[in-house]
């Protein structure tokens, strides 16, 4: 399919990309949240929240019974694992975080959850010779979750070698 994808998968060039619309590019491995990179992510950034950190009183006190890691932590994981379903097509020099036009948290993920990525192209525009815009939907899902952690409509800018 697109750059970075698993063994038995053809790279998709850059011309291609348009026929991909409206397409799944794929489902991710699954990613255990563990304490451990919770509090990574809490040192990270700063938010030590008790929610995140303090397993001893989200066990008395949090409605999951555990702590719940960070949304923006959830958010983060989903630029890796959109590089393991071969986020970029062949043909790239570089790809660069344009934003995301939409976003969602609706589930917390619990400590000890699997997550992983499943991705759509919604769109791919050319906006300046050689400069691509590629839209993907994103939706994180939690491994038994009745709703996935988050929804994340994302854009991503693609300069061509």
């Amino acid at each position: 399919m697109l750059q970075d994808v698993r063994p038995g998968q053809r790279p998709t060039q850059l011309d291609e990309m348009t026929g991909l619309v409206g397409q799944e590019l794929g489902v991710s491995n699954w990613v255990m949240v563990d304490q451990a990179m919770i509090d990574q992510f809490a040192n990270c950034t700063g938010d030590h929240q008790w929610i995140h950190v303090d397993a001893d009183r989200a066990a008395r006190e949090m409605p999951t019974g555990t702590t719940i890691a960070h949304g923006f932590l959830t958010l983060s994981l989903m630029a890796a694992m959109s590089y393991e379903l071969g986020g970029i097509p062949s043909g790239v020099h570089s790809s660069l975080n344009y934003g995301l036009e939409k976003l969602r948290f609706l589930s917390p993920v619990r400590c000890g959850a699997r997550v992983r990525l499943r991705c759509s192209l919604t769109g791919f525009d050319e906006r300046s010779p050689g400069r691509f815009l590629m839209r993907r939907a994103n939706t994180m899902e939690i491994e038994g979750g009745d709703k996935p952690a988050l929804v994340a409509d994302s854009l991503t800018l693609l300069i061509a070698e």
